[in-house]
């Protein structure tokens, strides 16, 4: 089809657009090769087919609650791919004439079909992204307007010149028509075969080096853009932890050079990975309780400024400065925007690319807490009273010693025979709504003759505040003393009420002992082997084996708040309902974000111990939807949430709204406590 000179013309324009694409992505590659180094290279088997289903079958979009936005984004991707091997094969037809890479076969007569429906597809699917961004203007699509709507038009003259080219040949040779019914409709419509061979030849001569300069321009663009994402958004999928979403990657404190994140090459190149497979659409503001409290907070931007900065230190690490390079707070990111995640984890679980935004934060706080000594005036008193009393509060340790009597039970020391330890955690040992649940799972464990004990005046805080405020030396001192305990007395079985104490215990835990070297390998095996259980498994297994019996089941009507650690992080999501559904025999209501879309109820990530200065309370939001809800008692799986929502439904002059854990409803119905 082309001449000589032509063809010359089109390799050379094949390269310049492949420098043109490679230099954005070589560029990304050496600023991830400045990082710190971190092996993601475990389980290659599970990564690619974790990948391939992901971006494949397209459930990295599909997943989560824009319905529309994932079925528009299916349509353009599947069309993207079509269109990808015709541009192969538009390139091979310059040399070729009348080349097509399936030839007369039945699949290529199906895929010349497919291409030309899709062509119709793309369009419906550019035209919804066009009027959602440009008319609708959802807060969430606040960034990458120009590259967005530059894009759209790239794809449209793309769709557009293939289909008035491929009428053109079909004109210029009518058997090539094959099933392009669209194609074939323009040229009978436009009566593109009354042309004259010359007129038809220049005409299509010019159609193909349009649609060839629109496609070679599209590719060369599209590094340069918001849209890298494409690149390294499957990229991004493989490379994900293959660890619980809420477990975090130990600090050695014996060998670490720098603890947490100051500057940007302190961040692994995972997370500077992150950084570029942004897609920028605002998914994650949307769950965030932060940014929907009016925080300063928005992940979104997290991201994008960790993106634009790493971009922007090019030069300076080029020119192996990266000394120079100034410390993140606050030349980047706010000291509120560090302080106010709450670590729910809900940015992480719609993020269509798995971006790990709150292990960000919590480095960074790390540099801030260990490093520098800066954070929130109030969680002064918090850490002393951690560090010399082992809880919050600042109560004698020798206050734990008295938990038995008043609850019971013995201690484990006193029990050694004893099956499970009942972790009473700092809020069953000291907090008044926390020592309700504690006796309500004593009264219900007793019930169900299960041999426990507790661990009484040894306990201390389990440490995951102080963990997730950054103040990992602390939290490390405290699990180190309960590690202690636990190989001391030789627990096998370790049930706790707490959200957070349970992804401690489950997850963090036996990471930690990985950089502990005051262990021996025999005493971390014997750690590891610990079976956690939260409580809402224990409960619902005691019900599905009629280890105890439900008397009159509660009428009133009731939801479900999910707490973020058990919930989303840990998909403890059934075993609370199937509780609540034996001991309640009321109408229930799921809450507007429930299961793994949880709301968050403000107490996570160490917030419990800090002050809200700025827009509304987290909780506020949360006890406004309960409130709507309309149901007269809702059940709790976690301390922190119980606290929360009661001084939220009580600001809020809905005192009337019953709060309680599940265990406390569960006991309540098997007999007066």
């Amino acid at each position: 089809m082309l001449s000589l000179p032509e063809k010359v013309i089109l390799i050379l324009l094949v390269l310049a657009t492949a420098f043109l694409f490679f230099i954005p992505v070589i560029k990304r590659i050496w600023i991830l090769t400045k990082c710190r180094s971190e092996n993601r290279f475990d389980s290659l088997f599970q990564r690619f087919f974790y990948t391939l289903f992901r971006v494949f079958l397209q459930l990295c979009t599909l997943k989560n609650e824009r319905p529309w936005t994932g079925a528009a984004h299916v349509l353009v991707f599947y069309g993207a791919l079509a269109f990808d091997t015709m541009t192969i094969n538009h390139v091979i037809e310059g040399y070729v004439d009348d080349f097509y890479l399936f030839g007369s076969s039945c699949f290529g007569l199906l895929f010349s079909a497919a291409v030309n429906l899709f062509s119709i597809t793309v369009l419906i699917g550019v035209l919804f992204f066009a009027i959602k961004r440009y008319v609708l203007k959802p807060a969430a699509y606040n960034t990458g307007t120009r590259d967005s709507g530059l894009i759209y038009i790239f794809i449209f003259l793309a769709v557009a010149s293939f289909i008035i080219f491929n009428a053109l040949s079909i004109a210029n040779h009518p058997d090539s028509a094959r099933w392009a019914f669209l194609s074939k409709l323009l040229a009978d419509k436009l009566n593109l075969m009354a042309l004259s061979p010359a007129s038809l030849s220049n005409i299509l001569r010019f159609a193909y080096w349009f649609h060839t300069l629109v496609v070679f321009s599209f590719i060369a663009y599209v590094p340069h853009s918001k849209y890298f994402h494409l690149f390294a958004g499957p990229v991004n999928l493989f490379f994900r932890k293959h660890r619980p979403s809420a477990q975090m990657p130990a600090i050695n404190l014996e060998t670490a050079e720098n603890f947490g994140v100051e500057k940007a090459t302190d961040f692994t190149w995972k997370d500077a990975l992150d950084a570029f497979a942004c897609v920028e659409c605002g998914r994650c503001q949307d769950v965030c309780p932060a940014f929907q409290s009016g925080k300063a907070l928005s992940p979104k931007m997290i991201i994008l400024n960790l993106e634009n900065h790493l971009l922007s230190s090019f030069k300076t690490l080029k020119g192996g400065k990266a000394q120079e390079l100034p410390a993140l707070v606050p030349s980047v990111f706010s000291e509120e925007e560090i302080w106010t995640c709450t670590t729910c984890g809900a940015c992480l679980h719609v993020c269509p690319f798995d971006i790990e935004h709150p292990d960000k934060l919590i480095s960074l706080r790390q540099n801030l807490v260990l490093a520098q000594g800066r954070f929130p005036s109030e969680l002064r008193s918090f850490f002393q009273h951690l560090e010399s009393y082992g809880n919050p509060w600042g109560f004698p340790a020798t206050q734990r010693a008295g938990l038995a009597a008043e609850l019971g039970v013995r201690t484990i020391a006193e029990a050694p025979g004893a099956k499970y330890l009942l972790w009473l955690g700092c809020f069953g040992s000291f907090d008044e709504q926390g020592k309700k649940i504690a006796r309500a799972m004593v009264k219900i464990m007793k019930e169900a003759g299960l041999k426990f004990a507790i661990l009484g005046e040894e306990e201390r805080c389990c440490g995951d505040s102080a963990r997730r405020l950054g103040n990992e030396y602390l939290f490390q001192s405290l699990a180190q003393e309960n590690l202690r305990a636990l190989v001391k007395h030789r627990v096998s079985k370790l049930i706790t009420f707490c959200p957070h104490g349970y992804n401690l215990f489950k997850n963090d835990y036996p990471a930690l002992l990985e950089v502990l070297s005051d262990f021996t390998q025999e005493e971390k095996e014997q750690l590891k082997a610990i079976e956690v259980i939260s409580h809402v498994e224990l409960l619902a297994d005691l019900i599905r084996k009629k280890r105890i019996r439900i008397n009159n089941p509660r009428p009133e009507s009731y939801t479900f708040h999910d707490s973020c650690y058990y919930g989303r992080h840990n998909g403890l999501l059934e075993q609370p309902r199937q509780i609540l559904a034996t001991a309640l025999s009321g109408r229930f209501k799921e809450l507007g974000n429930s299961r793994e879309h949880s709301f968050c109820c403000g107490a996570g990530g160490g917030l419990m111990w800090t002050e809200e200065k700025a827009g509304k309370r987290v909780n506020h939001l949360r006890s406004e939807e309960i409130i709507k809800n309309g149901s007269q008692l809702v059940a709790t799986s976690c301390p922190f949430c119980l606290t929360m929502l009661q001084d939220g439904l009580r600001d809020k002059g809905a005192e009337k709204v019953q709060v309680l854990d599940v265990a406390q409803i569960l006991a309540e119905q098997i007999g007066q406590k």
